[in-house]
């Protein structure tokens, strides 16, 4: 099978002599060998790994992606970051711990860009109520 991994500025992983990999989505995780069906899925957070034909098995952190399986024997993942390792305890510890750091950080960057426009809003409504001064707090 091919395995291809990029990102938005790298290919990190072209493998051609790859026998089955495992990855994990919502559902939880699973495996994908040669002649599987045609496959779309969302990955979570999480650690792919997969074993060559010579049986050496490799690892890459993911920062969620979509992994596409097509003809059976392509592997195809997309994902906004992806780091290589040979040390699956070190990328499950410190690259995993990064990775949901960034997300608890992209929600919170969120939540304040909601107040914000929240914010906002409550301003524009206030000015536009039919009762509002007519001329910086002077009365009617």
């Amino acid at each position: 099978m091919r395995l291809l991994i990029t990102t938005p500025t790298a290919v990190v992983v072209d493998e051609t002599d790859v026998v089955a990999v495992r990855a994990e989505d919502e559902t939880g995780s699973f495996g994908i060998l040669s002649g599987h069906a045609e496959f779309l899925t969302a990955l979570v957070t999480s650690v792919l790994t997969w074993r060559q034909s010579g049986g050496r098995q490799r690892f890459c952190a993911v920062r969620r992606g979509v992994l596409s399986v097509a003809n059976g024997d392509e592997v195809a993942i997309a994902t906004r970051e992806a780091i290589m390792g040979d040390d699956l305890d070190r990328l499950e510890q410190v690259v995993l711990t990064k990775f949901h750091e960034a997300v608890e950080a992209e929600r919170a960057t969120r939540t304040e860009s909601l107040q914000l426009q929240m914010r906002a809003i409550r301003q524009i409504v206030r000015y536009l109520r039919p009762d509002r001064p007519t001329f910086f707090g002077a009365g009617s």
